[in-house]
């Protein structure tokens, strides 16, 4: 008897060791990503025409709240705060909020094509502003034109999607299908548009397609931040319910957890947090498909930490594909959503060759 509690014993101290050690590499990956974060923003800020070194820039960004402590190059306060920062502010949290959109939507859908593009989002904010740019007609007026449409657009698909799940109790797989159907309607349509329109038309178009960072005011980021801050807290609170719902939607309806309405809440919130980013930064992809799987690779499959660290690697991967649009023919700016699918794609293939066993 004293053998058996013994041994009892024994294997919970070993249960409990390797749960530790479980969790002690999520959160080395996470906080891993968090330090890689701070250091590319750093060398981001500090590359251009006018150079510094990444202790001035972070020297400049201190001094702005510490006046007179640091020293400080001559024209750094101007060129990092009113250009350089604005561009790797939204680079951060434009990939924190696709990588953790296209997680989430995986996990609703427990399907591993699930993203913004291929539920149609982003087809979806690329007719807008096809719309917008081609044809001068949409909600808004001005500089809003273009944003308005593309937020306006990007939510259509996630409304069709959210009916199908409420009043036709549709199942995953017809979520994703019917996404991959509105994609290639929006495409159409925006293809129809291109056709008829002028040279120069044309090329705004394209180019917003290909997604840029530039172009991002201290506004934008404001919008961009309030968002993610209501947001993201909310996608946290329900990642449980994704790790039960991975095991099946019996399942999850046998231990209480209303998987409809739990889909519905998930899908608006994602929309809703794509479209901002979207309508911002034009449509850059690989983030929101890839960043997950490469995440659950690491990590495992436990979206409590699949999502933070799935954004932190978004965040770290799209300001590092920004890094490469700047520098690799500079002064041409290459479009950064070429860089992350010409990138990524490669490193992606490249890992799931890698990995012997089933991550997914």
């Amino acid at each position: 008897m004293i053998d058996e509690k013994a041994d009892a014993a024994v294997k919970r101290r070993e249960v409990l060791t390797e749960y530790e050690s479980f969790i002690g590499r999520k959160v080395f990956f996470i906080s891993s990503f968090i330090l890689l974060t701070i250091i590319l923003c750093g060398i981001s800020i500090s590359l251009g025409p006018l150079k510094f070194t990444v202790l001035e820039v972070y020297a400049t960004i201190l001094d702005r709240f510490f006046p007179n402590f640091f020293d400080v190059p001559e024209l750094a306060p101007i060129v990092v705060w009113n250009i350089r920062l604005t561009r790797v502010i939204m680079g951060v949290l434009a990939g924190i909020g696709l990588a953790v959109a296209g997680a989430e939507m995986q996990g609703i859908l427990r399907n591993p094509l699930a993203s913004p593009f291929t539920l149609g989002v982003s087809a979806g904010a690329g007719l807008g502003a096809a719309l917008a740019i081609i044809a001068g007609v949409g909600v808004g007026s001005g500089g809003l034109l273009l944003v308005g449409n593309a937020f306006i657009f990007s939510l259509i698909p996630s409304f069709v999607i959210i009916g199908l799940t409420r009043f036709k109790r549709a199942t995953p797989e017809t979520m994703i299908l019917a996404g991959i159907a509105m994609t290639y309607i929006f495409s159409a349509v925006s293809s129809l548009l291109h056709y008829f329109s002028d040279a120069e038309a044309l090329k705004d178009v394209v180019v917003w397609l290909m997604g840029d960072l530039g172009k991002a005011t201290w506004s934008d980021l404001y919008t961009v931040t309030v968002v993610l801050i209501i947001c993201i807290p909310l996608l946290m609170w329900k990642s449980w319910d994704l790790n039960v719902m991975g095991s099946g939607d019996e399942a999850a309806k046998s231990l209480g957890i209303n998987v409809e309405q739990t889909r519905i809440v998930v899908m608006m919130i994602t929309s809703l947090m794509t479209a901002v980013i979207i309508c911002y930064t034009g449509m850059i992809g690989f983030i929101g498909l890839v960043a997950p799987h490469i995440t659950r690779i690491c990590i495992g499959g436990d979206n409590r930490f699949v999502i933070p660290a799935a954004g932190l690697f978004g965040a770290a991967f799209l300001v590092a594909a920004d890094i490469i649009a700047r520098e690799a023919m500079a002064p041409v700016i290459i479009p950064v959503g070429i860089v992350t699918s010409c990138v990524g794609g490669p490193m992606f293939l490249y890992l799931i060759t890698r990995k012997k066993k089933e991550y997914w």
